[in-house]
C-alpha cells in the first residue's frame, strides 16, 4: 500500500547539515520477494510498502547481473505510478532510478517510458535487451518526501522499475544551482582508474571513452570497476575511464587524500589517479560527444584536479582551462594530497563541446585531471498542485482507504494527473473536479472544504453513508453535485436546497428526507469520466504507516503559517 498524495508545500525549517552515511540512504529493490545487505553494506528492502498496483517479475538469467536488477515491478495500467519515499526535513537529494529488462516478458522488445520526479517530467527511458540503464537527479525536496514515477508512452510498451536509491546529500553540495533547478546526471568519470571495462568501439582521438555507451561488458566479480559506497559517502557511481591515444595514467606517490577540502567531497578513491600527457607541450582534451547532446542544452561540469607527486622547488604545475576555445576558470594549480574542484556553467552546451586543458608558459610538467561531473541542468521545476488543494485530498485518502493507492503530484506533468481528479491549467493548477462515481466509497464524508476551486463533485454509485455536509454548498465554484446511488440520509442542508447554482442530483437515498427520492433512472448516477483500474491489495497497515510521511508535511506546513 502506497504513501498518499505527497503534499507540495513552501520549505520548511532549515535542514540541518547531515553527516552522510548508509543511514540516510533508501534503496528499493521492486519486485524483491525480502530485504538484504549488499555487498557495498547497502541495506535493501522490497517495494511492498511503497506500491501495491503492478505485477512482480523475475528477469531470465537472473544469476547473471546484480541482485537488485534481478527483479522488476512492471505496470499495466493507470497514467502513472509512483514511488513516495521520505525524506525526513526535506534538502538536497540525490535520486537514481534504474531499470533492467532483462527479457522478463520473453517478448524481446524492451520498453520505452516516461521517468518523472515529484512534479516534474524528467527523461524518457528507453530501455536495453541485456545492459541496466539508470538515470540520476539531484534537487531540492520541500516536503518530508519525493515521489518518482514511471509513465507509458506508448501503446504496448509498458513501464516498469528494477530498483530506486535516494541519498541526503549535504546542504551546501552542488551549491551552483538554487532549488528552482535540478541537476541531470550524463556522466560521472574517474579518470585513470583500475577496472576492467572493454570497449566496443574506439572513441574520437584524444577523448575519454564514456562506459554507458561504449562498454561491451564488465567484470560483475570484479567490483572495483565501478566506485561507489562506501569509497564515496553519498553512493555516488563513479565510472572508471582510461586513457586513450596520446593521453597516459598517472597514480598517486601517496595514500593520503584529503577530499574534503572542497565542498561535493568526491571519494579519495578516483582522486589517486589522473590521467595526464607525456610532455608539457601537449594538450589534455576532453570532449563531450558521449554525454551531451547534439542540439545545446544548459549544463554543469565539475572538474576535480589532484597533483599526483610531490613536486620539487623548481617544478611547476600550472595549466588553464578551455571551453571551446575560451578560458572559463582561472588558471589550475592542482594541490598536493588534496583536491581542487572548478565548477563550469554553460548556458550552452552540446556533444560538440570540448574541454582543453593548457600547460601555461610557467609549467614544467603536463597538465592532468582526476575526475570530472556532467550534467544538464533542468530549469522551471514546479513545486506542484496548491498544497491547500493536496491537503484536502490527502484528508479524503485517509478517509477512503482505496483511493491511497493513487501516489505523486495529482495534476502535474499535466499529461498525467490522477484518473479521479480534474485540474485547471494554472502554473500551479487547483483541483476543480472529483471522478469518484463507482469507487467503493463507504462511511460518511470528511471535511474537504479546502477544495475551494471545485466544479464538480461526481460521488454517485457508492456507499456514502451520514448526512450530506453543509460545506458542499458553500463551496464557491461547485456547479454540479452528483451524490446518486448511495446510503445518505438525514435532510438536505439549506446551502444546498438555496443554491440555485448547483446542478444536485441525490436520487437513489431512500433514507434521506426529501420530496423526491424516486429510483435514479438510466442516465442518473453514471460517471463522468471513465474509472480506473483500481487495486483490490491495499493494506490499512500499510496505508497507516506510508501517512506518516504526509502527515508531517501538512504539520511542518501549519507550523510555518504559524510562525510567519
Amino acid at each position: 500500500m502506497a504513501t498518499n498524495l505527497l503534499p507540495f508545500v513552501p520549505p520548511l525549517l532549515l535542514l540541518l547539515a547531515l553527516s552522510a552515511s548508509a543511514s540516510n540512504f533508501t534503496s528499493i529493490d521492486c519486485g524483491a520477494s525480502g530485504s538484504y545487505k549488499d555487498e557495498n553494506g547497502i541495506a535493501w528492502e522490497t517495494d511492498e510498502s511503497y506500491v501495491s498496483n503492478g505485477e512482480n517479475r523475475v528477469v531470465q538469467n537472473p544469476d547473471s547481473v546484480p541482485e537488485p536488477m534481478r527483479t522488476l515491478r512492471v505496470f499495466s495500467s493507470r497514467k502513472k505510478n509512483c514511488y513516495p519515499v521520505s525524506v525526513p526535513g526535506g534538502g538536497r537529494v540525490l535520486v537514481r532510478a534504474s531499470f533492467y529488462y532483462g527479457n522478463y516478458d520473453e517478448k524481446s522488445s524492451p520498453p520505452t517510458f516516461a521517468l518523472q520526479f515529484d512534479a516534474n517530467s524528467w527523461e524518457t527511458v528507453v530501455t536495453s535487451m541485456d545492459q541496466v540503464v539508470f538515470h540520476e537527479a539531484i534537487y531540492d525536496v520541500f516536503a518530508e518526501g519525493t515521489a518518482v514515477c514511471v509513465a507509458q508512452l506508448e501503446q504496448g510498451q509498458l513501464p516498469f522499475v528494477s530498483a530506486i536509491e535516494v541519498r541526503t546529500l549535504e546542504t551546501d553540495m552542488y551549491e551552483g544551482v538554487d532549488s528552482s533547478f535540478a541537476l541531470l546526471l550524463k556522466g560521472r568519470l574517474a579518470f585513470g582508474a583500475p577496472g576492467v571495462v572493454r570497449y566496443v568501439s574506439k572513441p574520437p582521438p584524444l577523448a575519454f571513452p564514456f562506459p554507458w555507451n561504449y562498454v561491451a561488458e564488465v567484470n560483475l566479480d570484479e567490483q572495483e570497476a565501478i566506485i561507489r559506497y562506501p569509497s564515496d559517502a553519498y553512493d555516488r557511481i563513479w565510472d572508471p575511464v582510461a586513457a586513450s591515444d596520446e593521453l597516459i595514467t598517472t597514480k598517486s606517490d601517496t595514500t593520503v587524500m584529503d577530499p574534503t577540502a572542497v565542498q561535493d567531497k568526491p571519494p579519495a578513491d578516483v582522486l589517486l589517479q589522473a590521467i595526464t600527457t607525456a610532455n608539457v607541450s601537449t594538450d589534455v582534451v576532453l570532449f563531450l560527444s558521449e554525454l551531451l547532446p547534439t542540439d545545446p542544452v544548459p549544463a554543469y561540469i565539475n572538474l576535480y584536479f589532484a597533483e599526483m607527486s610531490h613536486l620539487g622547488s623548481k617544478d611547476n604545475n600550472t595549466f588553464q582551462v578551455y571551453v571551446d576555445g575560451d578560458p572559463l576558470i582561472d588558471a589550475v594549480n592542482p594541490p598536493y594530497q588534496s583536491v581542487a574542484e572548478y565548477l563550469i556553467g554553460l548556458k550552452a552546451a552540446s556533444a560538440s563541446t570540448k574541454i582543453t586543458l593548457t600547460a601555461t608558459p610557467e609549467a614544467t610538467v603536463p597538465p592532468l585531471i582526476s575526475a570530472m561531473e556532467v550534467f544538464v541542468v533542468r530549469g522551471g521545476l514546479s513545486n506542484g498542485t496548491d498544497a491547500s488543494d493536496v491537503g484536502a485530498l490527502i484528508v479524503l485518502q485517509q478517509k477512503f482507504e482505496v483511493l491511497g493507492d493513487w501516489t505523486g503530484d495529482p495534476c502535474l506533468p499535466a499529461k498525467y494527473t490522477v484518473e479521479w481528479v480534474g485540474c485547471s491549467s494554472d502554473p500551479t493548477p487547483r483541483i476543480t473536479a472529483l471522478y469518484l462515481s463507482g469507487y467503493g466509497l463507504s462511511g460518511d464524508l470528511p471535511d474537504f472544504s479546502a477544495l475551494t476551486a471545485l466544479q464538480t463533485i461526481d460521488m454517485s454509485n457508492n456507499s456514502i453513508t451520514g448526512r450530506i455536509p453543509e460545506f458542499l454548498g458553500k463551496l464557491p465554484d461547485l456547479k454540479e453535485l452528483n451524490l446518486a446511488d448511495n446510503k445518505l440520509s438525514g435532510a438536505i442542508p439549506s446551502s444546498l436546497t438555496e443554491n440555485k447554482k448547483i446542478k444536485l442530483t441525490i436520487c437513489g437515498n431512500p433514507s434521506l428526507s426529501s420530496s423526491d427520492q424516486k429510483p435514479c433512472d438510466s442516465s442518473m448516477g453514471k460517471p463522468s469520466t471513465p474509472r480506473a483500474t483500481k487495486s483490490s491489495s491495499t493494506s490499512l497497515k500499510e496505508s497507516r504507516r506510508n501517512l506518516v510521511v504526509v502527515l508531517e508535511a501538512v504539520i511542518s506546513l501549519f507550523l510555518l503559517v504559524l510562525m510567519a
